[in-house]
């Protein structure tokens, strides 16, 4: 698996953009607040974000004044990929 995907909130956040034609950057961030429980940094997140685009697994795009984002086909793989190796460990 790829080191960009070892990280947890990477895998979620590309959860949350599977099967999405693509979501604002803080409808991801609540999203995953609502989840943990807690307040995301605003600087972490976006660098994970930005780790995502630039390892090929999230595309980037601007919607109006927003940025949007979407799981590439790379990324939908590499979850693919993960779903089938957790699979494997609970047969």
């Amino acid at each position: 698996m790829s080191r960009w995907l070892q990280s947890g909130r990477r895998r979620d956040i590309c959860y949350l953009l599977a099967g999405s034609e693509g979501r604002r950057g803080q409808q991801v961030k609540s999203a995953l607040e609502s989840h943990y429980g807690q307040r995301i940094d605003p600087s972490g997140f976006y660098g994970s974000l930005s780790a995502l685009v630039d390892a090929g697994f999230v595309e980037k795009r601007t919607d109006g004044l927003h940025d949007v984002y979407a799981l590439t086909d790379a990324g939908q793989e590499r979850l693919d990929e993960h779903v089938s190796w957790l699979t494997e460990q609970t047969a």
